[in-house]
C-alpha cells in the first residue's frame, strides 16, 4: 500500500470537488473560476468558508465546453486550492484526476504539464466519471451486476456512457451538447423576459436552478396546472433577489410553497390533481400578495419555468439544436455495446420505455448525491491496494513523455 497522500481531483467545468483518498467526502467544493465583484477591481478566488458577493460578478473560468482552454488559470486556481485550502504538497502527493470522455490530445498533454511540471506531482492517475460513478454506486449498493450504463448531466455536456466491470465503453459512449451551463443561460432568458433583468447573474440563477427546477412526469399535464391561479397552481413560487444589504444571497420566500409539487404522483391526470385537498397542504397563501405589484423587483415568480428548462436535456431542438434528446441518446448508447450485453444495461421513463424493446426491463437507479458521487468514486479507488500500479510516475512522463503515458488509461 503506497504511503503517500492522494489527492483526489474532480475538476469539472462548473465545480472543483477535492479531498484525499478514503475519505467519505471532499475537503473542498468551490466553483471552478475566479470571479470579480462589481465593487472591485481585482480577480478573487471563491472559497467555501468566506461569504461570496456574486451578484452581478465577472467571471473568468479555465474550462470552456467541457475543456481545458486556460492552462494558466487552471494553475492558479489550483495553486490555491493546494496551498489555502487542502494544505498538501503537491511533490509528496499522488493525484486522482478526472478528465470528460472524448479529451484531446493537446488538452492531455497540456494537463499533464500542469501536473508533473508545475506542480511536480509524485504520480498521476487519470479515469473518466462514468467509471468512478459506478464504482462509488457500487460500493454503497453492493451491486452483484459489473456493468451499468451511467447518465453523467454536466456543466457543459450531458454523457450516456455503459461501464462494464469498471471500465467505460468508450466507442458506446454519446454526448449531448447540452449541460447545466445552457440550462441556466436558459432560465436566465425566460426569467428576464417575464420579470427582471437577469442576463448578468449567472449565480444567482443557477441557484435558482438548483432550488428549484425539477424534471416533469407528465409536461402535458403540469402545463395546465401551471395555467392555474390561486392555491390551485402547485407550481408557483418566489424567489427573492439579494438586497447587498440585508442579504447577500437570494433565497426561496416560502420553501413550503415550493414544495407543493411533490403531491403529485406518476400517473395523476388532471382530473386527479383538481380532486386533491390543497387546503390540507401547509402553506401560507395570500392571494393579495400576489396582486401587489413590486416596483423594487426585489422578487420575481417561478411557474412552468421550473420543469420547462430541465425539459431540454429531453428536447434540444427546442433550443434550436440539432441534436437528439437524452432518451434517444441512451438507446443509441446501449445499440452499441454488445447484444448480450443490452438487456443488462436497460435495467420508469416514459419516453424511453417506448424507444427500447418490450422484452428488456427498464430500471433508473439515482445516485444518494449526483454532486459528489463521482469524487466519492475515485476516493474509494484512491484508496484501494492496487492504485499505486496504475498509476504514471514522473519519471515515467519524463522518460516516455504524455502519448505513451496516457496509453495506461485507456
Amino acid at each position: 500500500m503506497h504511503q503517500k497522500n492522494v489527492v483526489v481531483l474532480d475538476n469539472g467545468g462548473g465545480l472543483i470537488k477535492a479531498g484525499l483518498g478514503g475519505e467519505r467526502d471532499p475537503s473542498a467544493i468551490i466553483p471552478n473560476c475566479v470571479y470579480r465583484p462589481i465593487s472591485s477591481k481585482k480577480w478573487v478566488h471563491p472559497s467555501p468558508t468566506e461569504p461570496m458577493d456574486l451578484t452581478s460578478a465577472a467571471v473568468r473560468r479555465p474550462i470552456d465546453r467541457g475543456y481545458l482552454i486556460n492552462p494558466d488559470l487552471q494553475r492558479e486556481i489550483w495553486a490555491n486550492l493546494f496551498s489555502s485550502l487542502l494544505r498538501v504538497n503537491p511533490a509528496q502527493s499522488y493525484l486522482l484526476l478526472t478528465e470528460p470522455l472524448f479529451a484531446l490530445p493537446s488538452i492531455q498533454r497540456a494537463t499533464d504539464e500542469l501536473v508533473f511540471e508545475d506542480f511536480n506531482f509524485s504520480a498521476l492517475y487519470v479515469p473518466n466519471s462514468p467509471s468512478l460513478a459506478h464504482l462509488c454506486e457500487a460500493s454503497r449498493r453492493q451491486i452483484k451486476a459489473q456493468c451499468s450504463l451511467v447518465v453523467d448531466c454536466g456543466f457543459s455536456f450531458t454523457h450516456a456512457a455503459p461501464v462494464f466491470q469498471n471500465f467505460t465503453i468508450n466507442y458506446a459512449a454519446k454526448r449531448i451538447d447540452l449541460g447545466g451551463k445552457a440550462l441556466t443561460n436558459y432560465l436566465k432568458e425566460l426569467v428576464s423576459y417575464r420579470s427582471v433583468n437577469v442576463m448578468d447573474e449567472t449565480f444567482l440563477i443557477d441557484d435558482v436552478k438548483e432550488k428549484l427546477c425539477f424534471v416533469s412526469m407528465d409536461v402535458d399535464r403540469d402545463l395546465q396546472i401551471a395555467k392555474k391561479h390561486g392555491k390551485d397552481n402547485l407550481f408557483r413560487c418566489t424567489y427573492v433577489l439579494p438586497d447587498g444589504i440585508t442579504h447577500t444571497k437570494g433565497f426561496v420566500k416560502n420553501p413550503g410553497e415550493a414544495k407543493r409539487y411533490l403531491a403529485l404522483r406518476d400517473g395523476d391526470k388532471l382530473k386527479d390533481v383538481e380532486k386533491m385537498d390543497l387546503d390540507q397542504m401547509e402553506v401560507t397563501y395570500k392571494l393579495a400578495d400576489r396582486k401587489k405589484i413590486d416596483l423594487s423587483k426585489t422578487e420575481f415568480d417561478l411557474t412552468n419555468e421550473r420543469f420547462l428548462v430541465p425539459e431540454m436535456i429531453f428536447h434540444p431542438a427546442d433550443l434550436g439544436m440539432n441534436q437528439a434528446g437524452l432518451a434517444e441518446c441512451i438507446v443509441r448508447s446501449v445499440s452499441s455495446c454488445p447484444p448480450h450485453l443490452q438487456p443488462v444495461l436497460y435495467e420508469k421513463e416514459r419516453e424511453l420505455r417506448l424507444l427500447v424493446p418490450d422484452d428488456y426491463p427498464v430500471k433508473i437507479t439515482p445516485q444518494e448525491d449526483p454532486i459528489l458521487s463521482v469524487w466519492r468514486g475515485g476516493s474509494i479507488l484512491a484508496s484501494s491496494p492496487d492504485f499505486e500500479a496504475v498509476c504514471v510516475t514522473k519519471a515515467e512522463y519524463e522518460e516516455l513523455g504524455s502519448a505513451r503515458c496516457r496509453r495506461r488509461f485507456l
